[in-house]
């Protein structure tokens, strides 16, 4: 007699795809850019897009709110963390305090908005001669009460530093956590994840097709998978969970996964922080009054100012990979220690 399947929600994972606490929700992001030009921007006319809010997917790309550069210019948070994980492309980094980044395939930015941050996020078109393919993930984790006023600060978790996982037929990239004897870089210093017991992971998994791998127990935390890839099709536990869709187990136990096609799992999971969730556009607090609080600061004080001439910059095309944060310091992947600038 077969087992029965294991308890669980199956849903569909929409726009954005939703979490569990203490994760808020996670978007994926693929763009098929054309080459560009001398100056970084799509080598096509645009003039025919709706500029600054330009979301259609039109031959296969978006700008987004960007206007020459596709991206998000200037925008603020407070309140939570975005951790952005970049499988393909290059993202340009500027915020409000003085920090600036490049960063691109395999590489994470973790961002603690805290007490509050404006940042962009530009994607420079580098390649002239070929198009600049581009795909990202960025996932949202809330932060409790007493860190949501800390200072804003980000890590860069480079490609090299990142551990990864393989298996036969599996590869599990440890973005956060730890993935049997594989611990991710530390995350920053006032995460959620950074607390003791709270069981904070995030993999990334390609699974080739006819490939079985068990993920270890979740420990005190709420787990979600989200299974995606043209042909995704992955069976967790005995129910049958198809690219376009999420599974949220039960209970905290192991699990076992099944792909019988190419398939490509984001794994989430974490303790919950089990605080109220008052949360509008780009602002996750507590309560309504600390949401309307929020945007009064950032109409007063913009969170610091922007230093920056332009709401979009982007870096020198000759830049290389790099992180300059609001101290001066300068980091560079596969580099022994940090240099001041």
């Amino acid at each position: 007699m077969s087992a029965s399947p294991r308890t669980g929600q199956l849903f569909r994972l929409g726009t954005p795809w939703p979490g569990l606490d203490p994760f808020l929700f996670a978007v994926h992001h693929v763009d098929h850019y054309p080459a560009g030009r001398d100056d970084l921007t799509p080598a096509v006319d645009v003039s025919d897009r709706p500029l600054g809010r330009d979301f259609g997917h039109p031959s296969g790309w978006n700008m987004y709110h960007g206007t020459t550069v596709p991206g998000f210019p200037a925008h603020p948070h407070r309140g939570f963390e975005t951790v952005t994980v970049l499988r393909r492309g290059i993202v340009d980094h500027a915020d409000s305090t003085g920090a600036s980044a490049r960063y691109g395939a395999g590489d994470v930015q973790w961002v603690t908005a805290g007490g509050g941050v404006s940042h962009s996020e530009m994607f420079p078109m580098l390649h002239t001669d070929r198009d600049n393919d581009f795909e990202l993930y960025q996932i949202w984790l809330n932060l409790p009460a007493r860190s949501k006023s800390a200072a804003a600060e980000f890590t860069m978790l480079w490609s090299e530093d990142i551990p990864e996982v393989v298996t036969d037929g599996a590869r599990v990239r440890v973005i956060a956590g730890r993935f049997g004897d594989a611990a991710a870089p530390a995350p920053p210093t006032n995460s959620w994840a950074s607390e003791p017991d709270t069981d904070v992971a995030i993999w990334l998994i390609d699974l080739d097709a006819d490939t079985t791998l068990d993920l270890p127990a979740a420990g005190n935390a709420h787990r979600v998978l989200y299974v995606h890839g043209d042909d995704a099709h992955v069976t967790v536990d005995g129910t049958a969970v198809p690219a376009g869709y999420g599974w949220a187990p039960g209970d905290a136990g192991p699990s076992t996964l099944h792909a019988d096609r190419p398939s490509t799992v984001l794994v989430l999971q974490g303790a919950p922080i089990g605080e109220p969730v008052a949360a509008q556009g780009p602002f996750v607090m507590n309560t309504d009054t600390e949401i309307a609080a929020a945007y009064d600061d950032y109409r007063r004080t913009g969170f610091g100012g922007w230093p920056w001439p332009t709401q979009d910059p982007v870096h020198p095309r000759d830049a290389g990979r790099f992180a300059r944060h609001g101290d001066g310091r300068i980091e560079r992947p596969g580099r022994d220690g940090d240099t001041r600038g």
